[in-house]
């Protein structure tokens, strides 16, 4: 049976990678348990023995996809890793081990792919990170390095459910033009991420890779919205950068570029919320921004952000577009 069809109505640009992903797990069967020790959220929950938690996340980077023949290797190496640490910090945990998997075009230079080992192997050390073991497999044409982490989930994993009507959002960083090169060089929010998992006010959490407009609605509860507050989105410097050349505004560029890889988190309304805010700037230089709150679907709001046009990044679909 081919693999390939030329219809794009039979094809997986049809889906997207959300409705996929809920066709994967369909076709799995059994074999798939429920979230979150299944497919579903940052990282795969599952319980080990005596009790604890870990925690699973697979990240590839792609040549032509999430880096091309300019970048240099390090940078590649570097987003490989940090990417799926920031799964890592969006459930609380702790990342402890990762398996390399390769598929490498028979010219691929030996003296990149040396450099490319040395950097990660040092960013892994940073980290706390062993690299236990992989594969190799030859590739017609795309170079692929495929990244799987075990991390050590917190007593309460932050998962992307849990979110109610009147929670507090808030995002950690700046927001925006990770394009202009904050895509390879960023800095996973660990530290941020165990600290919010022992804070019960916290709800939920997710960390911003595919835009943070994309990324509201997958928090979002049932039967409610996000309503942002476009004063209050921290647009970064790049963002605001790219704007001047793109045609679109720098609050677009916030809301859809991805690639962020910063915390986005809901809080229960109150005096927890202020308190959270009051330590946080006590422990750490990160930016924290409450941007808005999650309303009733229906409810009238004026002067929030519209975003219901802004997609953000959809894997499949967004790649067929490109």
């Amino acid at each position: 049976m081919n693999p390939f069809v030329d219809s794009k109505h039979q094809s997986v640009v049809a889906l997207g990678e959300e409705q996929l992903i809920v066709r994967i797990r369909g076709w799995l069967g059994r074999a798939a348990p429920p979230h979150p020790a299944g497919p579903g959220d940052d990282c795969a929950v599952v319980k080990a023995a005596e009790g604890a938690r870990l925690l699973l996340t697979a990240d590839p980077v792609v040549l032509c996809r999430h880096f091309d023949e300019h970048t240099p290797p390090a940078a590649v190496a570097r987003k490989l890793l940090r990417r799926n640490l920031s799964d890592v910090a969006a459930m609380g945990g702790k990342p402890r081990f990762a398996i390399l998997s390769w598929a490498i075009p028979p010219r691929t230079s030996v003296r990149w792919l040396e450099a490319f080992h040395r950097a990660l192997g040092r960013d892994a050390l940073r980290y706390g990170v062993t690299i236990n073991g992989g594969d190799i497999s030859s590739a017609s044409e795309d170079l692929a390095a495929h990244l799987t982490v075990v991390g050590e989930g917190p007593a309460r994993p932050l998962l992307r459910t849990g979110a109610r009507t009147g929670d507090w959002i808030y995002v950690s960083g700046e927001l925006g033009g990770s394009i202009l090169g904050r895509h390879a060089a960023f800095e996973p929010r660990l530290p941020e991420g165990r600290w919010l998992s022992v804070r019960k006010a916290v709800r939920c959490m997710i960390d911003v890779s595919d835009g943070l407009a994309k990324e509201l609605r997958l928090i979002a509860p049932r039967g409610s919205r996000a309503a942002i507050d476009p004063v209050a989105v921290p647009v970064s410097r790049a963002a605001k950068r790219l704007a001047r050349r793109s045609g679109r505004t720098a609050l677009e560029h916030a809301l859809v570029d991805g690639e962020d890889f910063e915390l986005l988190f809901a809080v229960e309304p109150g005096s927890s919320a202020v308190a959270i805010e009051n330590a946080w700037r006590r422990r750490f230089q990160t930016r924290l921004t409450r941007i808005g709150r999650f309303v009733r679907a229906g409810e009238p709001a004026s002067g929030e952000v519209d975003f219901s046009r802004l997609a953000g990044y959809e894997h499949l679909r967004s790649a067929a577009k490109s």
